[in-house]
C-alpha cells in the first residue's frame, strides 16, 4: 500500500465552473510507468491504418470504355499487331497491377501490448501535467455556448480530449460544433487521440473505470 502511495500521482478535481473542490490520486501503474515508446508508436499505426479508407482504384483492361473494334488491319500496314485500343500499352488504356478497390490496410495488435501502450500515453499526460479532472460535466440542452463555457472555466488550451465515463447525447450533441474537441466513452480511448490532444479531460467516474480496465 505504501508504494502505491509513492506511485500515484494528485491531481486537483474541480468543477464546472473551474473551482477546485476536492483532489485525487491517480493510479500509478496506469499513470506513472516507464513509458514504452514502441508501444505507443504501434498503437498509433494501428489506429491510423484501421481507420485508412479505401479509395484508390484503377480500371483494368475489361474496364476501360472503348476498344472494341481492332484499331487496323492485322497484315499490311507496316505497324504493330493491336488488337485492342483498350491494351495498357496505350495511351487511355487499362492498368497493370494498379490498386483495385479491395486492399485491406486493418492490421491488429497484441491486447497486453496495446495496453501497455494506454497506460505510457496516460503517463506521458500526467507527467507534462496536461490532464484535468472534472467532478461531473452536465449540459441541461443542446447548446454548444454551454460546453464551451466549461471548456473556457476550466482552461483547457490546444486540442482536447474529453473523457466521459458514459454516453451523454445532449452533451455529446452540443461538443459537436466545438473545433479541436473530441468527446469520447472512457472505453473507446484511444493512443492517437491521447498523444493527439494538448489537454485531456477526465470526468472522474471515467478515471475510477480506467484505472479498474488498466491497473
Amino acid at each position: 500500500m505504501a508504494e502505491e502511495k509513492v506511485k500515484s500521482v494528485s491531481v486537483n478535481v474541480l468543477n464546472q465552473l473551474g473551482e477546485k473542490i476536492s483532489t485525487t490520486r491517480l493510479h500509478g501503474d496506469v499513470f506513472n510507468i516507464e513509458p514504452n515508446n514502441q508501444c505507443m508508436f504501434d498503437a498509433v499505426q494501428v489506429y491510423l491504418s484501421n481507420r485508412r479508407q479505401v479509395t484508390s482504384k484503377t480500371k483494368k483492361r475489361d474496364e476501360v470504355s472503348g476498344g472494341g473494334k481492332k484499331p487496323w488491319a492485322q497484315k499490311g500496314t507496316g505497324r504493330a499487331r493491336a488488337g485492342s485500343s483498350r491494351s495498357p500499352l496505350w495511351r487511355g488504356g487499362g492498368k497493370v497491377f494498379g490498386p483495385t478497390g479491395d486492399q485491406n490496410h486493418t492490421i491488429s495488435m497484441n491486447k497486453e501490448a496495446h495496453r501497455i501502450a494506454l497506460r505510457s500515453a496516460l503517463t506521458v499526460k500526467a507527467a507534462a501535467k496536461q490532464i484535468i479532472v472534472l467532478d461531473k460535466i452536465e449540459v441541461e440542452a443542446i447548446k454548444t455556448k454551454s460546453v464551451a463555457e466549461i471548456l473556457k472555466a476550466i482552461a483547457v488550451k490546444g486540442k482536447t480530449l474529453l473523457v466521459l465515463h458514459e454516453e451523454n447525447e445532449v452533451l455529446q450533441t452540443s461538443a459537436r460544433s466545438i473545433k479541436k474537441l473530441i468527446v469520447v466513452v472512457e472505453n473507446n480511448v484511444s493512443v492517437y487521440d491521447l498523444l493527439n490532444a494538448q489537454t485531456v479531460v477526465f470526468v472522474k467516474d471515467a478515471v475510477k473505470k480506467i484505472e479498474e480496465a488498466l491497473a
